[in-house]
């Protein structure tokens, strides 16, 4: 008789990836299935505070969150950012944490583990012009997983961070800005890599902290941007 259940390094966990149609969403299900999990793909609008409770709820139990959470950057000087532009971008990118690890954290106290990784940036980790919204959001997402990954690691709960920038993603990098000549002399001339991160090399990293071999990862932010940050 054949086996025919989930094979692979993640094989019976259940992963929740939000955002699942946008930014890393779709590579990273196509990934996370590829290698064992079950996933739950979530394509609801997560900036009205009582959805993340709902989408846990009606999810059953979770071993893993992904919280796939991207907004188009805004490219605004900062002294004309508006109060609107500010609270909107911070509503879809920070406010949805505390809402999702509060809703999450009785049952992975119960089942004695769990996981949260966050798809970040690394706009948070350099300098950029015209980026003080973005780069400041991105910034509370790592302040938040250091804290709570350092709170929460005694009780067998691991919360990570990949801080990514320069990752092939139709979010940020769609096919026409790719195609533009400027935009290649921009990769050679600021990224060591030369190129885009492949979206896979960034899900198989994903899948990688999402698994039991990453255990010993606590709080921590990990750059995915061929060497960006290093310049």
């Amino acid at each position: 008789m054949s086996d025919n259940s989930p094979q692979g390094p993640l094989a019976g966990k259940r992963i929740l990836v939000t955002q699942a149609d946008a930014f890393m969403g779709p590579v990273l299900c196509d990934v996370l299935r590829e290698q064992g999990a079950t996933v739950i793909a979530s394509h609801d609008d997560i900036t009205d505070p009582e959805t993340p409770q709902r989408i846990v709820s009606e999810a059953g139990p979770i071993d893993t969150l992904v919280a796939n959470l991207a907004v188009p950057a805004p490219s605004t000087r900062v002294g004309d950012v508006s109060e609107d532009e500010w609270c909107d971008t911070f509503a879809a990118l920070v406010d949805p944490l505390p809402r999702f690890i509060q809703a999450l954290l009785p049952g992975m106290r119960d089942q004695g583990h769990g996981r949260v990784l966050v798809m970040g940036s690394a706009s948070a980790l350099r300098g950029m012009k015209r980026a003080s919204t973005y780069s400041a959001a991105r910034g509370a997402q790592m302040a938040w997983v250091q804290a709570v990954g350092v709170e929460l690691a005694p009780e067998n709960i691991q919360v990570n961070l990949i801080a990514q920038n320069f990752v092939d993603n139709p979010t940020y990098f769609p096919p026409e800005i790719q195609e533009n000549p400027k935009f290649q002399d921009r990769l050679k001339r600021e990224v060591p890599l030369g190129r885009l991160v492949g979206a896979r090399e960034d899900a198989q990293f994903a899948a990688y902290l999402c698994s039991d071999a990453s255990s010993c990862f606590v709080g921590q932010v990990f750059p995915v941007c061929g060497g960006w940050v290093n310049r």
